[in-house]
C-alpha cells in the first residue's frame, strides 16, 4: 500500500484542520486536552456539529448519507480531530450498529434510523456483556419469546457504556434455546424507555460512571425491531465486531497522548537534565513510537480492504491487540513521568473545577484517572487473550 498522501489528500488535510479551527468549541477542546470529563451534551453538541457539515458518516455510502472519502481520507480526518482534540464521535450508533442496518437490516430500519443516527437524535447502546457471558459471548442468556407480534424480553446486560444516556440499545437475545448456542441468538433494537427496563450504574475505579447493568423485566419489543433473520444474530453481532475492534486501535488519540508524553517528559528533570535525556526512558518512548508508526500502517492497510473480503479478517483483532496495547503504556509512561503528583486526583478537578486541583499540577492532576480507566481498553470489545486466539485460528489455523 501506498502511504505517501498525494496533493489531493493534502489539500484534503488542510481543508479538514481549517474546518477543526474554526468550528470546534474551545471549551470542548480544554475539556480533551485536559483530560477532563465530558458530559452527555458536550457529545451530543459535537456529534451536532459534524452533522452540520455532514461529515458523520465518514465510511458510509452516499446513498445513505455518508461522506464517500477515501480510506485515507478518513484516516487524516480521524488523526485530524485527535490532534485538535475534538470529543469523539459515540461509536454505538454511527460505526456499530449502522453498518449492521445497512447491511442486514429492512428498508423500513434503514429510512428510520439512519437518519436519526446520523444526527444524533438517538443515542445508542450496545447490549452484548452479561455477567456469565463476556468472551463467550455466545453464552447469552437474555430470552426473547415471540408472543404475536412481539418479543418478551427477560434477563441481563452488564458493562453497558454509557447506558444512562442511551433511548436505544442494539442487544443479542436468546430466542431459541434447544439450538447450538451460536445458531440461537437475535438482534434486537430495543426502546430503552420501553417498560420494565433498569438500568443501575457500575462505579469504576476512576470514580466515574460510564458503564452500567441494564435488566429487562419482560420488556415488549415490536417483531419489527428484529434485524435480518431470527436466530441469525451471532452472524451479525461478528459482523459489527470487526468494525468494533478497528475503531479501538485510536491512532490519532495515541499521536495525541504520546506528543503530551514527551512534553510531560521534557519539562520532568532527572540530575538536573530533562527526562528525554534518561536514555532508559528515551528508549521505552521510542520503541512506543515505532510500534504505533507500525500500527497506523497496519490501520491504513486494513480500512483500504473494507469490502474487499469474503471471510474473517485477522487484522481487526490484530489492531484491537496492539492498539489497546499502546494506549495502555503510553499512560504507565505518562505517570513514570510525572512520579508523585500523578500518584492522587480529584474528581472535582477532572469535572473541570479548578481550584479543587489537590496536585498543584495541572499536567499530572488527571494521569492517575486516566491510567485507571484505560486497564479496561484491553477487554472491551474481546478480550487480548481471545483476540490472540482469533489470530492464531485465522492465520495459523490452530
Amino acid at each position: 500500500m501506498d502511504l505517501t498522501y498525494s496533493p489531493q489528500d493534502l489539500a484534503f488535510r488542510d481543508t479538514v484542520v481549517a474546518w477543526l479551527q474554526q468550528n470546534l468549541p474551545e471549551d470542548l477542546r480544554d475539556k480533551v486536552l485536559n483530560h477532563r470529563r465530558l458530559s452527555r451534551e458536550d457529545f451530543v453538541r459535537w456529534h451536532k456539529i459534524v452533522a452540520a457539515q455532514g461529515w458523520v458518516g465518514t465510511s458510509w455510502p452516499v446513498d445513505y448519507g455518508g461522506t464517500g472519502w477515501t480510506a485515507v481520507q478518513r484516516h487524516i480526518w480521524d488523526e485530524a480531530c485527535a490532534v485538535a482534540g475534538a470529543p469523539i464521535i459515540m461509536p454505538f450508533g454511527v460505526n456499530m450498529v449502522a453498518p449492521v442496518i445497512m447491511a442486514f437490516g429492512s428498508e423500513a430500519q434503514k429510512r428510520h434510523y439512519l437518519p436519526r443516527i446520523l444526527n444524533c437524535d438517538d443515542w445508542w447502546c450496545q447490549g452484548y456483556s452479561e455477567p456469565d457471558a463476556g468472551s463467550d459471548l455466545a453464552a447469552v442468556k437474555t430470552r426473547a419469546e415471540r408472543i404475536g407480534d412481539h418479543y418478551v424480553v427477560n434477563g441481563q446486560k452488564t458493562w453497558t457504556t454509557w447506558a444512562q444516556y442511551a433511548n436505544m440499545i442494539f442487544c443479542l437475545v436468546r430466542t431459541d434455546s434447544k439450538a447450538r448456542k451460536q445458531e440461537g441468538i437475535s438482534f434486537l433494537l430495543i426502546d430503552m424507555n420501553s417498560p420494565g427496563i433498569t438500568v443501575r450504574p457500575i462505579i469504576m475505579l476512576d470514580e466515574e460512571h460510564e458503564v452500567n447493568e441494564v435488566f429487562f423485566d419482560n420488556v415488549r419489543v415490536p417483531v419489527d425491531n428484529l434485524i435480518g433473520e431470527e436466530n441469525r444474530g451471532w452472524t451479525y453481532a461478528k459482523y459489527l465486531l470487526g468494525h468494533e475492534r478497528t475503531n479501538i486501535a485510536a491512532v490519532g488519540r495515541s499521536k495525541r497522548e504520546l506528543r503530551l508524553l514527551k512534553q510531560l517528559a521534557h519539562k520532568q528533570r532527572k540530575n538536573g537534565e530533562s527526562l528525554m535525556r534518561d536514555p532508559v526512558f528515551a528508549i521505552k518512548v521510542a520503541s512506543l513510537e515505532i510500534e504505533l508508526m507500525a500500527l497506523e500502517m497496519l490501520v491504513q492497510k486494513t480500512i483500504s480492504q473494507e469490502g474487499h473480503r469474503t471471510s474473517p479478517a485477522p487484522e481487526a483483532s490484530m489492531l484491537k491487540i496492539k492498539g489497546s496495547e499502546i494506549q495502555l503504556a503510553i499512560t504507565e509512561l505518562m505517570l513514570e513521568t510525572v512520579g508523585p503528583y500523578g500518584a492522587p486526583f480529584d474528581p472535582a478537578f477532572l469535572a473541570g473545577e479548578r481550584a479543587h486541583c489537590i496536585t498543584q499540577n495541572d499536567d499530572a492532576a488527571p494521569l492517575a484517572s486516566l491510567y485507571l480507566n484505560h486497564r479496561k481498553i484491553a477487554i472491551y470489545g474481546g478480550s487480548n487473550e481471545i483476540q490472540k486466539n482469533v489470530v492464531a485460528k485465522l492465520v495459523l489455523g490452530l
